[in-house]
This record gives structure tokens, C-alpha cells and sequence, in this order.
């Protein structure tokens, strides 16, 4: 149960310390319309294209410019950030080809869960504290987190494009609460000071995809071609991606700002499934429908299916170069998925040389 609100406290102040008792460690308060440039910059980015596949990015572009373009009531917005810091280097999984690299994020819980449920929390005891309407968003809604975090002070967007706090690096999770209550602004973060001309973030990308506007071509971004693209990897990606099968941390894992970020402060709703740590890429490929939702089961991995999953380590299998690996691979030959099957057969090209020498060998 929430404790009351203090009497000699300010409301902000209550929030704060309820949004710390519920476990974000950024809390930050902005206008609603704090972060309306934003708006415009979307629409630059989506006019060029670089949004991908994503339609439904374009489809509430209308919303998703603005707070107040979603709910015109809005007064205040208040962003938080919940941290999931790795205890482990990211990068460790890096020459280590029979093994596939999941995105620190993906390893523990689904993080939808955990923060809409700590913000739906906090929700309630704002509601207490003043009634109130208010909304609550992760990011499965048309609001830009990102921007009103920096507008509310919490962090800058690094040139990577993610918030970076200086207390917490940019291992955050993002939510934001909507209300239409008149809140004190908090000073917002300097944009892009801080990073000031380094830019290990954009030469550990493996695809090129962060641009000298530092914006984000998905269409060239890892995370987005094991998540969110449906159809066959672009050929001139699949070597990048390398042994990773669902998203990529190489831009954040750089940071030098993450060395003030503290495995110590991420939620234990985070804490890596050892079996995700890293999985064995030919006991992946054995995966049917079954097995797989329930090797992903309260994973955010299981949003994508079994066979965008089996897709992505059937590239990594053909960029292992591993000969061990090729009757996991043969084996989606004849898949019916036509995408699966031209996977296997691109990755099995890449391994017959070493399958000759084995057989030779023998």
C-alpha cells in the first residue's frame, strides 16, 4: 500500500517518492506540449521513409505528434525511467558464433508489463492525492517518450537516438503519465551537450544506420530487421547481424555513459533468464510453435513468433560458419514458410564449404 501523501511535501515532490518506492529511478515533470518539435521531426522522418514497415507508425502520426494531439486535456506530462542495466558486457556473446545475442532487454521479464503496472501504481496515488483524469503510456501508444523524457529533464537523446541520463547511462525504460493537472516544470536536458564530439555510438553500429542528422534509418537498424521487419533479411544486412537473433546493444553497450549505470539499480523484474543469457543456436532451431511460446512465455520475444525467431538464427547460423551447425539449418529446407526456406538455403551455402572439409576429413 502507498503511503500518504506528507503534509509538508509538494505533490511533486510525493510523486517522486512514490515513483522511487515503486522502482523507476527517473522521475521528471514537463508541459504537455513540452516537447511539440518533436512533432516535426517525425513527420520528417516518416516523409523519408526511414520508418520501415512500421505503417502503424504513419497511421497515428496525427496522435503521436503531439500529447495534446492525442488527448486535448493534457496539462502536464510526467516521464519516468526504470532501469535494466546489465550486470554483463553485451558485447560478450560477440566471437562466440554457436551462441545467438539477445538484446539486454529482452533476457528478463516483459518490460510492458512491469512498468505499465508500476505506473498504473503510481496513477492511483496521484489520483488520491489530487483528483484527477490522467493517462498512462509505455510504449505501445503514439506518444514519444524519448522527447518528453528530455523535455521533463530525466536525460538527453544521445546521438544513438536513446535517453541517456548521467546518473543511469541509457539502460532506461520509458513511461509517461499524462494528466491534467498543472504541474511545475522541471528545467529540461540539454540536447546533445553532453555527448559532446564523441561518437562511439555511431561507429559500433554494425549497418551504418544512425545518420549525420542523427536520426535512425530502421530500415538499416538490427533491431528493427529481427523485430519489427516481416519477410526475408536484405542481403546486404545479413552478415552485419552476425550471431545476434533479436535486437542489437552495440550503440548503447559503447556509451561511455553507462559506466554510471548500476546493475545494482535495475528492477528484478529484469534479471536475465538464464536460459536467454545465451542460448545455443542449434537447440534454438529445434524450436516448434509449442516449444517456443514456452521458452518465451512472459518474454517481450514471443511478440514476434516462432518463425521470424527461426529466421534470424538461420542468418546466424550461415554467418557462424559452423559446420556443426548445418543439420539444424538443413533441416528448414522444405519449410513452408517460403521465408524460413530461403533462409535455411542461404545459410547452408555459407556452410557447405565447411561440410565438405568435415566430410573429407571423416
Amino acid at each position: 500500500m502507498a503511503p500518504p501523501v506528507d503534509r509538508g511535501q509538494t505533490l511533486k515532490d510525493a510523486i517522486r517518492a512514490e515513483a522511487e518506492r515503486l522502482g523507476f529511478v527517473a522521475c521528471g515533470f514537463a508541459r504537455a506540449d513540452g516537447a511539440d518539435v518533436a512533432g516535426i521531426d517525425l513527420r520528417r522522418w516518416l516523409e523519408a521513409g526511414h520508418h520501415g514497415t512500421m505503417g502503424w507508425m504513419e497511421e497515428r502520426a496525427h496522435h503521436r505528434v503531439s500529447p495534446q494531439a492525442l488527448w486535448p486535456e493534457a496539462k502536464s506530462a510526467i516521464a519516468l525511467g526504470m532501469s535494466y542495466a546489465p550486470a554483463r558486457n553485451p558485447l560478450a556473446l560477440a566471437d562466440q558464433a554457436d551462441r545467438a545475442r539477445i538484446s539486454v532487454y529482452a533476457q528478463g521479464g516483459d518490460y510492458h508489463k512491469t512498468v505499465k503496472n508500476a505506473l498504473k501504481a503510481l496513477a492511483r496515488f496521484i489520483v488520491d492525492a489530487a483528483p484527477s483524469e490522467l493517462k498512462v503510456f509505455v510504449d505501445t501508444a503514439p506518444v514519444m517518450e524519448k522527447p518528453l523524457a528530455q523535455a521533463a529533464g530525466i536525460g538527453w537523446q544521445g546521438k544513438h537516438t536513446n535517453v541517456v541520463s548521467r546518473e543511469h547511462g541509457s539502460w532506461l525504460f520509458l513511461g509517461v503519465i499524462l494528466t491534467e493537472l498543472e504541474l511545475e516544470p522541471d528545467a529540461p536536458a540539454e540536447q546533445g551537450v553532453h555527448c559532446g564530439s564523441c561518437t562511439r555510438c555511431l561507429d559500433a553500429c554494425p549497418t551504418q544506420a544512425i545518420g549525420p542528422e542523427h536520426r535512425i534509418d530502421a530500415r538499416r537498424c538490427i533491431s528493427y530487421l529481427t523485430i519489427e521487419h516481416d519477410g526475408p533479411i536484405p542481403l546486404e544486412f545479413r552478415e552485419a547481424l552476425g550471431n545476434r537473433i533479436y535486437g542489437c546493444d552495440d550503440c548503447l553497450a559503447v556509451c561511455p555513459w553507462n559506466r554510471f549505470a548500476e546493475a545494482a539499480a535495475a528492477n528484478r523484474a529484469f534479471v536475465p533468464r538464464a536460459e536467454l543469457v545465451a542460448p545455443s543456436l542449434a537447440d534454438l532451431l529445434k524450436l516448434d510453435d509449442a516449444a517456443f511460446r514456452e521458452m518465451f512465455a512472459g518474454s517481450p520475444i514471443k511478440r514476434i513468433g516462432r518463425n521470424r525467431l527461426i529466421r534470424n538464427c538461420l542468418i546466424s547460423a550461415g554467418n557462424s560458419r559452423d559446420a556443426a551447425l548445418a543439420p539444424s539449418v538443413a533441416n528448414h529446407l522444405g519449410d513452408a514458410d517460403p521465408v524460413i526456406a530461403e533462409a535455411a538455403a542461404w545459410a547452408m551455402e555459407r556452410l557447405h564449404p565447411r561440410v565438405s572439409e568435415a566430410m573429407h576429413a571423416a
